[in-house]
């Protein structure tokens, strides 16, 4: 069975808080199909140090390390918006999917990545991904392209929401003790739509953490 993001129902009580919504979209709440991990949106400040040696320069966002192995090829196909803050907080975006897949290399939610670009329900959504992985005996191989990608500032500046879509059809789990990569045929399944409230870190430059996690699965508007 291919392992992919978990609905957040399964593992999370869902959130009954206001959710920003992309331009357009006329609705100020997450939808009947948006699972959610439930948080405020205050930041804290990460606490775990990021382990030194051995990584490219390129892999070190905010000194900490999130690369990942070779097999596990995370695709972020989108352009920066014109805003600095809402660049920004995709950029973290993207380094908190990869704390999350690196934590399931590295068997463990205590990844410095974790800490750094996650806070509230994204840590709790961080901590179900990889623990679900961890329980399973398995890791990840292969590709997830991330796409049609937007991003909405809330008046104050605070805090940004990211959308995309996340096509899952090249990606894998892989089973630890025997290698078996468990592969299924491409469906609706492989598909998702994400909403990632970022917020910004107050005692940091340019550092934004993932507080809430909102994800549509089986998304066929992403297909």
């Amino acid at each position: 069975m291919k392992r992919r993001t978990l609905p957040i129902a399964a593992a999370l009580a869902a959130t009954t808080a206001l959710l920003l919504t992309a331009c357009g979209s006329g609705d100020d709440k997450a939808s009947g199909n948006d699972k959610a991990a439930d948080a405020d949106q205050g930041t804290k400040t990460p606490t775990a140090s990021a382990s030194a040696s051995g990584v490219p320069a390129e892999d070190k966002q905010d000194g900490v390390d999130v690369s990942l192995s070779k097999d596990v090829n995370l695709v972020f196909d989108w352009a920066k918006p014109k805003d600095k803050n809402e660049a920004a907080a995709m950029d973290d975006a993207e380094n908190f999917l990869r704390a999350i897949y690196r934590g399931v290399d590295k068997r463990t939610t205590k990844e410095a990545a974790v800490a750094t670009y996650a806070t509230d329900g994204g840590l709790k959504y961080a901590d179900a991904q990889i623990n679900s992985y961890i329980e399973g005996s398995w890791t990840v191989t292969g590709t997830r392209r991330h796409y049609d990608a937007t991003a909405r500032s809330t008046t104050n500046g605070k805090s940004v929401e990211v959308a995309f879509c996340s096509d899952s059809t090249k990606f894998y789990g892989k089973e630890i003790e025997t290698g078996k990569v468990l592969k299924t045929k491409p469906s609706l399944a492989d598909f998702d739509y994400f909403k990632i409230v970022m917020v910004k870190l107050p005692t940091a430059d340019d550092l934004w953490q993932a507080s809430k996690v909102y994800v549509q699965t089986k998304a066929a508007k992403c297909q």
